[in-house]
């Protein structure tokens, strides 16, 4: 937890919540909620990234919004989002175009968005976790 966190944490735990109890299932059903909350599936993250690639980003632009929805995945394991990139353009997912001077940029192609609109509609299953299996391989090795 980032140190400014963790002295919220503590100002928080003296004076907002100080006059509050909480029974010790309370505290456990609390505390499943917010993993629930914290933790991503692969589909989710595959949902999240086409989604976002709707209109053309750079990967670093990707991370910022991927970050900014809650997943974390990626933060401090980059790598990891370009290799998933990598993976989703070569299955036809997306397509990449290098400019001169601003670095590569990322869309869905025709393929990726009949992916997207399928796996909305589905609740994102089936569609999404075959193209997952290929990814979920390389990331283990």
């Amino acid at each position: 937890m980032e140190e400014r966190l963790k002295h919220l944490k503590k100002a928080m735990k003296q004076h907002t919540f100080s006059q509050l109890t909480f029974t010790e299932q309370q505290q456990k059903q609390i505390q499943q909620k917010v993993n629930r909350l914290a933790e991503k599936t692969e589909k989710d993250i595959l949902l999240a990234v086409l989604q976002l690639l709707t209109k053309e980003k750079t990967g670093f632009e990707l991370s910022a919004l991927l970050h900014a929805r809650g997943i974390v995945s990626f933060e401090n394991h980059e790598g990891s989002l370009y290799m998933l990139l990598h993976h989703l353009e070569q299955k036809g997912q997306l397509q990449a175009r290098w400019t001169e001077n601003e670095g590569k940029y990322y869309s869905l192609t025709r393929k990726g968005s009949k992916l997207l609109h399928t796996a909305e509609k589905t609740n994102a299953g089936s569609a999404l976790q075959k193209l997952l299996e290929g990814w979920l391989l390389h990331e283990q090795l």
